[in-house]
This record gives structure tokens, sequence and C-alpha cells, in this order.
């Protein structure tokens, strides 16, 4: 018996079957964990609830927004924080450098005034020719290898986007000379849901789905659309959307050529270790979220899962959740105590906590954070993209696109899939 059949039910693949069931198509999801939602699945650890990483959203599209506007949710004002060297600065720290002393604001401006210009090739050369020296090497290069995980000159340029702030002049003056330099985020509100972290968001797409769990796929021959499980069961399909990581979907794939596997072997993504925590004090957190510079301290960000919603911890708590990446470029070589001592030692030097407030620390790893853009990635990946595609696979989602998409873009990258699926199927059939 053959089907539609999605691998993956995190929001991109729960978007297929939503999709398509609005047309008329029933299709069943396998997931290879034990709960779907990827990674925008939550978890609790005593009472209290944490997310995979740092979730928000700000979606503007009417399909998402119909989905997610479904769950009660609250609203926050889209700002956050830096430390650096025993300071807190308001984002972008560039465009907010009040706090420091006369003579550094002075220096880095000067050196931004005086920035050079330069063919921009890479992210480094995007850093520099956008700040100056002085001003990327203190703040967006650091925090590119904490980030990242590899250094600026080794990522490409197509990511960047709106993503990251570009200088203007009369921003960087203001914000130097006063601290009460506007927001200039991206984006001004964003919605975090009431109760049941950020997985109730997709609860309506998870509620009305076909899942089955436990289903980790180790086969797939493309030419008799045949998919085997690691449990031993196996299906046959009529239509595919893959969301699942492109280089484990080529692994699994039957003649898959030498220079797509190739192709596919040289793509990497980030690993996220997540240490949460809870402390026996209300408000700790600065900020919503923070950015941190240090680099003898090991996370690149942290969030307060409180602050997003009071329901994420015991009455009169707050949880903050500390977020250290790496990547096969830049292997992690701590251990979770190691870490969790570091994040227990941040707490101390940034003055939020002190170690006899701790009363939960908890230690997660995320073996995909976020798709890494090293230089020529692109190309590598679309060679892999056409070629699956040519299989009669579609994809969908930040790890089946291999691409850098938020929850609301994976959510529409899903609605596509099934178009496509369906289309396809419409033209075989």
């Amino acid at each position: 018996m053959s089907g539609h059949v999605v691998l993956g039910a995190g929001v991109a693949g729960l978007a297929v079957a939503h999709r398509a069931r609005e047309l008329g198509t029933e299709v069943t999801l396998y997931e290879a964990s034990a709960t779907a939602g990827g990674l925008l699945d939550s978890f609790t650890v005593d009472g209290w609830r944490f997310d995979n990483g740092v979730h928000l959203s700000f979606a503007s599209e009417p399909e998402v927004r119909a989905v997610f506007d479904r769950t009660p949710y609250a609203e926050h004002e889209a700002a956050s924080l830096n430390w650096d060297d025993g300071r807190w600065l308001k984002h972008p720290v560039q465009n907010n450098m009040f706090p420091l002393p006369a003579e550094e604001r002075t220096a880095l401006i000067a050196d931004f005034v005086a920035r050079p210009e330069l063919e921009v090739r890479t992210y480094r050369d995007w850093l520099i020719h956008q700040y100056g020296h002085a001003i990327a090497e203190r703040w967006p290069l650091v925090y590119t290898r904490k980030y990242w995980t590899v250094d600026a000159g080794e990522l490409g340029l197509d990511w960047i986007g709106n993503r990251m702030r570009r200088a203007d002049v009369r921003e960087v003056l203001f914000g130097a000379m006063s601290p009460e330099a506007p927001s200039t985020y991206y984006i001004s509100r964003m919605r975090y849901p009431v109760r049941g972290g950020y997985r109730a968001f997709i609860e309506p797409l998870i509620e009305g789905a076909d899942i089955r769990t436990g289903h980790r796929a180790t086969a797939l021959d493309w030419r008799a659309r045949r998919i085997r499980f690691a449990n031993g069961e196996e299906v046959a399909y009529d239509g595919l959307v893959s969301t699942i990581p492109l280089p484990v979907l080529i692994d699994i794939m039957t003649e898959v050529p030498d220079e797509v596997r190739a192709a596919a072997a040289s793509l990497f993504a980030s690993q996220v270790d997540l240490i949460s925590i809870g402390i026996a004090r209300p408000d700790v957190s600065p900020s919503l979220w923070f950015y941190i510079y240090d680099t003898d301290i090991m996370a690149a960000r942290v969030y307060s899962p409180s602050w997003k919603s009071a329901a994420n911890a015991p009455a009169g708590h707050s949880s903050l959740q500390f977020e250290i990446y790496s990547s096969p470029r830049n292997p992690q070589t701590a251990t979770p105590e190691e870490m969790k001592e570091n994040c227990l030692a941040a707490l101390e030097t940034m003055g939020l906590a002190r170690r006899d407030e701790v009363v939960l620390l908890h230690h997660k790893t995320l073996p995909y954070g976020n798709v890494v853009f090293d230089l020529g990635m692109e190309a590598r990946r679309d060679l892999v993209v056409d070629w699956v595609r040519g299989c009669g696979i579609e994809l969908a989602g930040r790890f089946g696109e291999w691409a850098y998409l938020w929850s609301n873009q994976s959510f529409m990258s899903g609605r596509r899939a099934a178009e496509a699926m369906l289309r396809a199927s419409d033209a075989s059939s």
C-alpha cells in the first residue's frame, strides 16, 4: 500500500500535512524522535519548561498566523542586551556605545569613519567594510566564532539579509552620545504562547496529523519508492517530502552519484549544548535575551524562558538557558559538567545570581542548530538539492532545504513542498 509520506515531524513536516489536508489529501509523517515538533519542541524538567533554544514568533504570513494565533499568546518588545567585559550595552552594540569610556568610544568611532573600501567576498570583509576594523574585531568577529563556530573569513554572504544591521554613521554617533538611542532591530514585537512553551503554537498542526514517532529512516530506494526504518518497518510512497538534514538524506539514499555524495558530505551545521538553569528569585535576567562577547564564557547567547512566559517557571522563580555552539569544524571538547560550571561562573560574573540561588541545572544537546554558510556552500547544496528533486523527492524546512529559515519560513516551505508533491502526483496519475 502506497501513500504520501513526510520524513520528519518538525514545523515544516507538519505544515506539509496541514496543506495537503487542505487540498484533500492525507499524508503520514515519520519522525525519528519520540515526540513531534523538532526544534520547536519543548521539554520539562521538574516542573520547569524550556524550549530547544530561543524561539519567539514575528510571523506576518496569513497562513502562519491562522495557525499560530489559535494559541493565546503574549507580546514582547524585541529588545535585547549585550554583555561585554563587565558592561551591559543595548543591541545592536555598535549603535549603543554610550556606556563605554569616552576614549574607547572615540577610538572606535574614528576607526569606523576611516573604515576601508575593499572587495567584499567573505563575511569578514563585509563586517570590516561596514564597521571598520576596531568595531568588527571587538564585537561581531568575536561573536561569529562563538555562534557560527568558524572565523568570519570562512563564511559567505548570502545568509545575511536583514539579520545584521548595516552601518549608519548617524545611528553610531547618536548611540555613542546618548543612552536613549532608538531601537533599530528589524522587528518591534515578538509573540510567545501564554502556556505550553513555543510548541503550543504548533499543537494544532500536531493534533490533526498522522504521525508515527520512533521511526528513523535508514534506507531510501528512490527508484522503487520504498523507505526502510531502523525498527524494521518498510513503507512504499507515491509522493515524498523530506525535512530531515540533507546530508543524512543522502547517506540513506541509493544510487547517489559520487559528486552529489561528496557535496553533501561537505555540508555541516552547528550543534547546540543547552544549559538550562532555574533560580530561586524572580526577574533575574536583564532582558528577554542577550548576547555574550567574553571569550572565557562558553555561551554565545542566553534567553529567559520565565520572561517569555511566567508559566515556564514556578512562581517567584526565574529561568535562563545558555546556548553553547560547536560544529565539525570546531568540535565540543568540554564535558556537560564543565559547561554547567562555566555557566554558573558566568551567572556570578554578570551579577545575575549566586550559586546558592540555583535550584535547577540541566544539560541537553541539540545535534543540529544552524546551517553553517561556509564559503561556496550554496553551490554545493544546490547540486545536492537539484539531484534529490530530480529523484522525485521534495524538500522542506531548515535542514531539508539546508537554508537559514525561521519557524514561519519553515512553515511556508512545508506548504510549498506539499503543493509541489501533489502536483507531481497528479501529473503522473
